[in-house]
């Protein structure tokens, strides 16, 4: 029986476990059929969710936070209903900024280009702006979208700069942005990116989403042998053709490194993931007092899988 499931991802070099399983043949060894959309917002991705257009979406742990809680960027009556089934990625922020800023008061009284202003990583820039003396709302933050627009928004002096993942902070570098902080400078462990299911398609179809993740653990496992990194390279370029040739072994580098890119064997990072409930209480505009990540995940099918059981 053929599995079809339909994932709305953020674009990035985080998606390369979809492309290896693409390219390296996992997905239809398990009778997995995906169709893959990339998401213009967390906005967007969590409307088209919420609306049953997409099955599992490739996001950020704290949109599985926020939308759990009624505190969703897209309003109380958008629930995408998330559940986070396998982690991602620890993922590092980096503030990208233009030139002619050389330190943080550099950034007063200019913009900052973010997806949402509600999001975990509005958050984590807060945070970053907070520890280097800065007032709220000074910077301003200005809604953009997703890492590329924002990028491309930074890149044409729109915006003083914003926070990027790879491929797009490689990119920044090369074009003489700087990296003026790392959100691995301020935090040991931060919970990015989870696959996470649309409650439910979950319940009723754990065989679909059982066979999506065996793909991707076998993806990661194919990705942790050095001797699999010319190809990976070339996986992504093929599918992220903005990366330039000579620049893809420092974004595979980065994207494999579990400091700042994808977690080993799919794991959730306890730590991390109380450090976006941390930053969403303190910073967001709940109110609340998050603690049990318990609540944002449902991970059965993984541990199944990962105990030889099957699932």
């Amino acid at each position: 029986m053929t599995h079809s499931i339909r994932i709305l991802a953020f674009p990035g070099a985080p998606n390369l476990p979809i492309f290896t399983a693409l390219e390296e043949g996992f997905f239809a060894e398990e009778d997995v059929d995906i169709a893959i959309e990339f998401t213009p917002s967390s906005i967007y991705q969590a409307k088209q969710v919420a609306a049953g257009n997409f099955d599992i979406a490739m996001t950020a742990f704290d949109n599985v936070v926020a939308y759990g809680e009624g505190q969703g960027a897209a309003g109380p009556d958008v629930d995408p209903g998330y559940v986070a089934v396998m982690g991602a990625t620890q993922l590092e922020l980096s503030l990208v900024v233009s030139p002619d800023v050389t330190g943080f008061n550099d950034l007063r009284g200019k913009t900052l280009a973010l997806d949402a202003l509600d999001t975990g990583f509005a958050f984590v820039l807060t945070e970053m702006l907070m520890r280097a003396g800065l007032s709220q709302g000074d910077p301003a933050y200005v809604t953009v979208g997703a890492t590329p627009q924002r990028w491309q928004s930074v890149q044409a002096g729109e915006h003083a700069g914003t926070l990027t993942i790879e491929p797009f902070t490689t990119m920044a570098t090369r074009a003489g942005f700087t990296v003026l902080q790392e959100s691995t400078e301020i935090f040991d462990a931060y919970q990015g990116g989870v696959v996470a299911a649309r409650r439910g398609f979950l319940a009723e179809n754990p065989d679909a989403v059982a066979a999506y993740l065996r793909a991707l653990l076998r993806s990661l496992d194919w990705l942790s042998d050095a001797s699999n990194h010319d190809a990976a390279c070339e996986h992504l370029k093929k599918h992220m053709p903005a990366i330039k040739p000579e620049a893809a072994g420092a974004v595979l580098k980065n994207v494999l490194n579990p400091k700042s890119g994808l977690t080993p064997g799919g794991a959730i990072l306890p730590d991390g993931m109380r450090r976006v409930l941390d930053l969403r209480s303190r910073h967001g505009s709940g109110g609340k007092t998050l603690t049990d990540i318990e609540r944002y995940m449902d991970l059965t099918l993984y541990d199944a899988i990962q105990s030889g059981a099957g699932a």
